[in-house]
């Protein structure tokens, strides 16, 4: 007897609370300034979001050099150098910050190594925005460890001084692996003093893991130049899935996909709204997957403040 085709919902999946802060502080912006508002870079990694986002007034550019002297420019959640902030000011740019408080906290680390004169050894992506950012607080101290194979190009003035950090949204296994291989070169190395991959990153790795190995497929709902969409994919893949597939939105699954398979696996990355899941869920209902299970390994009730510019103003009581 063949048991029915079923999906696994992961949970935690989709919006983070940093996320949810970057969107609704573009939405705020244009609410209360009206179109346009303009927007260094994707204000989050993910197409669905940006394009609505677009069509509401929102201008994306890519550097502040191309907004008009005077404007209003919201800085994406990913975090940006003083560099950038000084570019702004020279403009007269109205700023607002919608950079992920995880990320600005290891920026805030990355200032006080750099204080101290540490070698700081940043773990994370060549030419992500956020590596771009927090490198750009201190240059002259931060180096690039791209994975664990860059390890072995890495050079340290003082060996008791050295430390690592971390983009807030790589694999967690990865990234231990990478501090593991610098610990052996390394011996003296210094943890961060809090974990960098962000709460969110984790949880839904940790979901995927559980997940993965009772399923043949996993589709991870996410934009290609997501980092922790793309990560979802590789541990799925790491922990048993037979198969995992990123898509931007249900169109995009390849029914050749599902020939064979009973139970399918569905998350989605910190920057991706429900509504692109439940179209993924509808998609796979045609398909005869009509029992969903949920695989729930963390509840998450973290919420970040919007930018004080956009705060509501208190009234008297």
């Amino acid at each position: 007897m063949t048991e029915s085709k079923r999906i696994l919902l992961a949970e935690p999946r989709g919006y983070c609370a940093g996320v949810d802060r970057a969107v609704e502080t573009v939405e705020r912006a244009l609410d209360k300034h009206g179109a346009p508002v303009y927007v260094r870079k994707e204000i989050v990694h993910n197409r669905h979001v940006v394009d609505t986002l677009a069509e509401r007034g929102a201008i994306f550019v890519g550097e502040t050099d191309e907004v008009p002297e005077g404007a209003i420019v919201v800085f994406s959640a990913h975090g940006v150098s003083p560099e950038v902030h000084r570019t702004a000011a020279q403009r007269n740019l109205k700023t607002i910050d919608a950079t992920c408080p995880l990320v600005t906290k290891v920026h805030q680390e990355a200032k006080r190594f750099a204080r101290d004169d540490y070698d700081i050894l940043l773990i994370g992506h060549e030419g992500h925005e956020e590596v771009e950012g927090t490198a750009g607080e201190a240059p002259e101290h931060i180096q690039l460890v791209d994975g664990p194979d860059a390890v072995d190009t890495v050079s340290v003035r003082d060996e008791s001084k050295v430390i690592w950090l971390s983009q807030t949204t790589l694999s967690v296994d990865e990234t231990m692996e990478t501090v593991r291989r610098l610990r052996e070169r390394f011996p003296e190395l210094n943890d961060p003093p809090s974990d960098d991959i962000c709460y969110a990153t984790q949880n839904r790795q940790v979901a995927v893991k559980a997940m993965a190995p009772k399923c043949d497929l996993v589709i991870v709902v996410g934009s290609k130049n997501s980092s922790n969409s793309v990560r979802l994919v590789e541990v799925a893949l790491q922990n048993g899935a037979s198969a995992s597939y990123l898509v931007d939105y249900a169109r995009e699954i390849d029914p050749a996909w599902l020939d064979g398979v009973e139970t399918v696996g569905i998350t989605s990355g910190a920057s991706v709204p429900e509504v692109l899941v439940r179209g993924v869920i509808d998609f796979l209902s045609e398909y005869g997957f009509d029992s969903v299970e949920k695989v729930t390994t963390a509840e998450e009730t973290l919420t970040f403040a919007l930018p004080r510019e956009l705060r509501p103003a208190r009234t008297a009581k």
